[in-house]
């Protein structure tokens, strides 16, 4: 697939051009992959759902939007399907007003490919990468600068994702009878953008690729290689749109923040 320069146009809503972030005491140093390649066939949606309308807009517009603000942002691949291309182009890019150049990459028959794609599409300049799902539309630029900050600020650290603590009791189930309850603490849930140095991430997608394993999300693939992950703690807004139900809570978080 081709390339896109910033995208310029009207869109329907204030927030398609919202103001961005100060960016003179922070370096664009990341590359963000907004990955939106999935059928959704969960969602029940023939458009796939990070094609329906919320806000005013397609759902990927407001994740395309906030890393477009984030000051660590330097570039941003968006990777499709390669049907969607031009879908991706008439409905959704042509209806922002964006700053950072955006590439198109095509999607794979796995996430993991998908993420692998995009990240051939990174340029080598740009040290970290930031790997977003397209069904994430509640990230704000607080939370990605947070994350891309803990990256840059430790150099023993292989990447660190968005996570939020667990607060129910989890319960260790063999068939339906419970065998063990563990202690919550150590438990996390895992989010989106999870941010790692590039150089890292291509050689651990490489190594799945090699050994033929799939993993959970990306973080995975390079815990397993031994690098060093850490947790930045989001919030719980930051919710992933996979069932019709999200979508109508996701609509009604949004529009607090827009009357706020």
């Amino acid at each position: 697939m081709g390339a896109a320069g910033p995208s310029r146009g009207a869109g329907p809503c204030a927030c398609a051009c919202a103001e961005r972030t100060d960016e003179a005491a922070v370096a664009a140093d990341t590359c963000a992959i907004i990955v939106a390649g999935g059928s959704g066939e969960r969602f029940g949606d023939p458009r796939g759902k990070q094609f329906v309308n919320l806000a005013g807009l397609p759902l990927m517009s407001w994740s395309i939007m906030a890393f477009d603000r984030a000051p660590s942002v330097a570039r941003i691949v968006i990777v499709c399907a390669p049907d969607r291309a031009a879908q991706v182009e008439k409905d959704v890019l042509s209806r922002l007003s964006l700053a950072k150049p955006v590439a198109l990459a095509p999607s794979g028959e796995t996430r993991q490919e998908s993420v692998r794609h995009g990240l051939d599409a990174t340029p080598r300049d740009l040290p970290l990468v930031a790997v977003h799902d397209a069904a994430r539309p509640l990230i704000e630029v607080e939370q990605i600068e947070a994350a891309c900050g803990a990256v840059r600020a430790d150099e023993s650290l292989a990447g660190a994702i968005l996570a939020t603590r667990s607060v129910d009791t989890l319960k260790l189930v063999e068939g339906t009878t419970i065998v063990a309850t563990p202690d919550r603490s150590f438990y996390w849930a895992a989010q989106t953008p999870q941010v790692f140095r590039r150089r890292v991430l291509l050689a651990a997608h490489k190594a799945a690729a090699h050994e033929d394993y799939q993993g959970t999300d990306d973080a995975s693939l390079v815990e397993r290689m031994g690098g060093k992950v850490r947790v930045v703690e989001s919030t719980r807004d930051n919710i992933k749109v996979t069932l019709p139900e999200d979508l109508a809570l996701a609509e009604a978080t949004l529009e607090r923040r827009l009357l706020a």
